[in-house]
């Protein structure tokens, strides 16, 4: 082996671990007290139907994330939120069974917001979000942009609030009807968050 290979060897051999380090994602775990829900109108009154669970995956490019954040740096990556479709409870067992029949639950039974990409600007109140990826529901997927707002929690945590409305019939689902069809659910629902992060 000459003295060249063996020069080359031993950089890439220091330069891989600090690659590595360097790409390597810190978890940003998402705090009990996060909230999901949708809210919509029908022909008799509002609703809203809370998620039981979900779950959100996301990673820090580095240390404090959220300090990082806060300070308008992009320093989150691969975020995904899933949601149990069956455990959304409209706090009415008729209308749950109805829910769950229009978001075809039996066939697909997660809903999913897959982030591509995402913009922040300093805001007056924190950091303005601009989320720009994919909906799955119903078992359609579709471009989404979704607009939030970052702010400092309590303990050092980030709190990143948001709605977005979705017309249900864009993904090929049939809104509820109840009562022998005297109670119509609008197709226009929307999806609320309140998620509560920490690194």
């Amino acid at each position: 082996m000459s003295a060249n290979t063996v020069r080359i060897s031993l950089a890439l051999g220091a330069l891989i671990p600090a690659l590595v380090a360097a790409t390597r994602m810190t978890p940003i775990e998402v705090q009990p007290e996060s909230k999901l829900w949708i809210a919509g109108t029908s022909t008799v009154r509002a609703f809203q139907c809370q998620a039981g669970t979900f779950d959100a995956k996301l990673g820090g490019t580095g240390d404090n994330a959220v300090a990082a954040v806060l300070a308008g740096e992009k320093a989150v990556s691969d975020i995904v939120v899933t949601v149990p479709a069956e455990k959304l409870d409209c706090r009415n067992s008729t209308m749950n069974e109805h829910m769950r029949k229009a978001l075809k639950v039996g066939q697909f039974p997660t809903i999913t917001f897959r982030v591509g990409s995402y913009d922040l600007a300093k805001a007056a109140e924190g950091v303005a979000v601009t989320l720009n990826g994919t909906l799955t529901l119903g078992g359609v997927e579709k471009p989404i942009t979704i607009n939030a707002t970052a702010k400092p929690g309590e303990n050092g945590t980030l709190l990143v609030s948001g709605t977005r409305e979705v017309r249900m019939t864009e993904f090929g689902l049939k809104p509820p009807t109840l009562m022998l069809g005297t109670m119509k659910v609008d197709e226009r629902i929307k999806v609320g968050f309140d998620v509560v992060l920490k690194d």
